[in-house]
């Protein structure tokens, strides 16, 4: 193999260690989701946010790599490619139940919020122009 063909299966190598890496953040954001652990989420959303951006630096390296095209034919190239696809699926199905799991999350609080609401002030509940639920305390303690 060449140096062209070295270099490209070691940015291969990094885009593979580089996707479990991002699979392993997303399985502990749901576990922080769980918790509900606002630090840790924001901490795992920063390291996200920095492994993604490495993922699409190297993506730009692979394409600006000398002898990409020949390479792209070979069959180890193909072998490597389809690893890091299924790798990549996986990290979209777990970033989908993710998202899933935090609009679940946050439908529960808005329920929450208007029974806790609702409980407060049920004959001043009313509802925002937005359709939000809200206690109206106008008119009490107000004198002529």
């Amino acid at each position: 193999m060449t140096t062209a063909s070295n270099d490209i299966i070691a940015l291969l190598d990094q885009q593979e260690q580089l996707l479990d890496e991002l699979l392993l953040s997303l399985r502990q954001e749901i576990a922080a989701l769980a918790s509900r652990d606002i630090a840790v989420l924001e901490s795992i959303i920063t390291l996200k946010t920095t492994q993604l951006q490495q993922l699409q630096q190297n993506d730009a390296l692979l394409a600006a790599c000398a002898g990409i095209d020949e390479q792209k034919q070979q069959p180890w190239f193909k072998q490597k490619v389809a690893a890091l696809d299924v790798k990549l699926e996986e990290c979209k199905r777990q970033n989908d139940i993710n998202q899933q799991t935090l609009e679940q999350s946050q439908l529960t609080l808005a329920r929450f919020k208007t029974e806790l609401l609702a409980s407060r002030g049920k004959s001043g509940l009313t509802y925002t122009s937005k359709g939000k639920p809200a206690v109206d305390s106008k008119g009490k303690g107000i004198k002529a």
